[in-house]
């Protein structure tokens, strides 16, 4: 059984919840990029921190964010898929409160820990909604556009979070969610429909969720505890250390349940595990990309806030149009064309800026074209790596296989923070660094494209098919 919904539904029913649900999830994808954009604003209100502990600002949020994803979902499923979207808007709302009136640098990781929790419940709840009131034949295109929501606010947050904060602060980029959060809760209160699954559904794993979130953590501790101390140091290696540990001791508690945070069984999948693997990867790579373009613009060549925010624009805005297209391309040649070409686009885009990069500003001539290849090779990739991941699962494990691809990108993203932190976050990074950045950047484009080539989603031939 999919949903419970009532046979004799109105007809604006899938649209009304489409719009209702992509609103909250934009609200919270908004609020993910232009938190990134102020990361200087904050290092700048937070001067006397160190940049290990500022980098908790991001690294808070999207590892609990990617330990949730698929617990939540499943929760959902079990409890009401409207009842938790709520639950996630309502607490996603009055922690953005909490974050905009935070006093200290401790009071807001705290806040943006509670954020992650409200965005990780309304993500695959929303989903989930949409899922349950549209036809079967129509559910691809719904939760293509869906996808699509998401795309647009990580086009638009960089601009709009660096145009906020140059004319109010960076309290207003979480400021600015209340009364939207306020609105769309009380539009959902009679606009939804609730639905359940409890064949899909599964109790929170409670351990497994901590394990993930010690694990992840203690590995982006480490990452940058570096910064101050060495690679070599003990303040390094230990929570390294103690990060793999911790995550080799979840696939040891996960072996055999299948309602663990992560369903590890599915990686006895070839296709499954590679594309995962790229995903894990390349989720490192964008982050780093994404939240070293802020700190190179305005501390290399002097970019004011908004400014920086329109100079990144036009790369997440070359996603949508790259990504639709290659949706209907690998729709009949598979995603492994997409994926390697992808990779090593990305690499070039990378390179480029790591052999002509210069301290003095070269827009045009440097940046825009190395943004405009580079957006283009997000978008072959990242609707790939989605698509290819679920491609070969039974229609019961799409929602857990695409929420395990979702959380392993922002494992990746939590890494990629830590590292682009870490090399390029202090006050006063030069060239010598980004350098050193790009270089990272376009070898990891270069792994992206390796470790798709055993991929093979190609769709079997129609004489296959009809024998």
């Amino acid at each position: 059984m999919l949903n419970s919904e009532a046979p004799n539904s109105p007809p604006t029913l899938p649209w009304r919840t489409f719009w209702l649900t992509s609103a909250a999830v934009f609200l919270a994808a908004l609020d993910a990029t232009a938190v990134v954009a102020a990361y200087p604003a904050l290092r700048a209100q937070f001067s006397g921190v160190s940049v290990a502990t500022l980098s908790w600002t991001l690294n808070a949020y999207t590892i609990i964010y990617a330990a949730l994803l698929v617990p939540a979902g499943r929760w959902a499923d079990l409890h009401g898929r409207k009842r938790v979207f709520m639950q996630g808007l309502v607490l996603f709302t009055a922690a953005s409160c909490l974050c905009a009136v935070a006093p200290g640098i401790e009071a807001l990781v705290a806040a943006r820990a509670l954020q992650a929790v409200g965005a990780a419940l309304l993500t695959p709840a929303g989903l989930a909604l949409v899922l349950s009131v549209f036809p079967r034949d129509k559910r691809a295109a719904a939760v293509g556009l869906f996808s699509a929501v998401g795309a647009v606010a990580a086009a638009v947050g960089p601009a709009f979070g660096s145009w906020v904060i140059d004319n109010a602060s960076w309290r207003w980029v979480f400021l600015i969610n209340v009364p939207m959060g306020l609105v769309a809760w009380w539009l959902s209160r009679k606009g939804l429909m609730e639905s359940t699954s409890p064949e899909t559904g599964a109790r929170l794993d409670v351990f497994g969720v901590g394990l993930l979130i010690l694990g992840a953590g203690a590995l982006a501790m480490g990452i940058v505890q570096s910064n101050a101390n060495g690679w070599l140091s003990t303040q390094t290696v230990a929570p390294l250390v103690a990060g793999l540990l911790l995550i080799v001791g979840f696939s040891v508690w996960a072996r055999g349940r299948p309602s663990a945070a992560i369903d590890i069984s599915m990686f006895r999948d070839r296709t499954f595990s590679f594309v995962n693997l790229a995903t894990l990867v390349f989720g490192v790579a964008f982050t780093m990309m994404f939240l070293s373009s802020f700190l190179f613009l305005m501390g290399v060549w002097g970019y004011s806030q908004t400014l920086a925010g329109l100079a990144v624009t036009p790369g997440p805005l070359m996603v949508v149009p790259v990504a639709i297209l290659a949706g209907r391309v690998a729709g009949r040649i598979g995603h492994r064309p997409l994926l390697v070409s992808g990779g090593v686009l990305y690499a070039v885009a990378q390179g480029a800026l790591y052999f002509q990069l210069g301290a003095t500003p070269d827009y045009l001539g440097i940046w825009l074209p190395s943004q405009l290849l580079g957006g283009a090779a997000v978008g072959l990739i990242l609707p790939a790596l989605s698509g290819a991941a679920v491609s070969g699962l039974g229609p019961t494990r799409l929602g857990v296989g695409g929420g395990i691809n979702n959380a392993l990108r922002q494992m990746g993203s939590a890494i990629g923070a830590a590292l682009a932190v870490t090399l390029v976050g202090s006050v006063g990074a030069g060239l010598a660094q980004f350098t050193t950045l790009y270089a990272i950047l376009a070898g990891l484009g270069l792994l992206t494209a390796v470790l798709c080539l055993p991929v093979d989603t190609r769709p079997m031939p129609a004489k296959a098919v009809t024998a």
